[in-house]
């Protein structure tokens, strides 16, 4: 008999402190997008790789990999909005993310590791954001594809921070990253963390 797949990703958590203030902020502004499918506030991460399904027998492998990686604790501030791919044609919804070298350089070394267990390495250079809401109908990827068309359901919540100053939402560190899986379910995606994998304290 075949082991189920999984559909699985590697990200960073929230902070408590960060996340309630976001959830503060999605209250305010969500009767602006009543159509789009807001992200629970208990599901927020920051993507650092997205797998996608594989076989459970494949975990401890993809676990060992991670398991082995070296990199350093460093701090994250979320501020500001925006949209992918565009405005005029927004499918997703986000919160910007400020880092050193140390985040990009994290998502680096995840990727090469899961190439190494036979993942395949990313086609695009990587993006760090929080997503906070996706466009219904059509594909939910960040980035334009061929028939992109303008898209309304962001129109009203796009005037309305226009007119607003931008958001500051705090600065965290990060001191672990995550092994989650991710199942569909009648109230969206529901996320479950696999396995931790903590980053070296920050050398003076």
């Amino acid at each position: 008999m075949l082991n189920p797949d999984m559909r699985i990703f590697v990200a960073l958590d929230l902070d408590q402190s960060i996340r309630q203030r976001i959830e503060t902020f999605v209250q305010q502004i969500r009767s602006n997008a009543p159509d789009v499918r807001w992200i629970g506030s208990d599901s927020l991460h920051v993507t650092l790789k997205f797998i996608g399904e594989v076989t459970e027998d494949t975990i401890p492998r993809i676990e060992g990999a991670l398991a082995a990686i070296h990199s350093e604790s460093f701090q994250l501030r979320f501020a500001g909005t925006g949209f992918f791919p565009a405005p005029r044609s927004a499918r997703v919804f986000w919160i910007g993310i400020a880092a050193s070298d140390a985040l990009s350089n994290l998502a680096g070394r995840i990727d090469d590791a899961l190439a190494e267990v036979g993942i395949e390495k990313e086609g695009r250079a990587f993006s760090p954001h929080l997503t906070l809401a996706r466009a219904r109908g059509g594909s939910g990827a960040p980035g334009p594809r061929k028939g992109d068309k303008p898209n309304r359901q962001f129109a009203k919540l796009q005037d309305f921070l226009t007119a607003h100053p931008a958001q500051d939402f705090g600065t965290m560190t990060a001191r672990e990253f995550f092994l989650y899986r991710s199942q569909l379910s009648s109230k969206g995606s529901q996320y479950t963390k696999l396995a931790h994998f903590d980053l070296e304290p920050t050398t003076a």
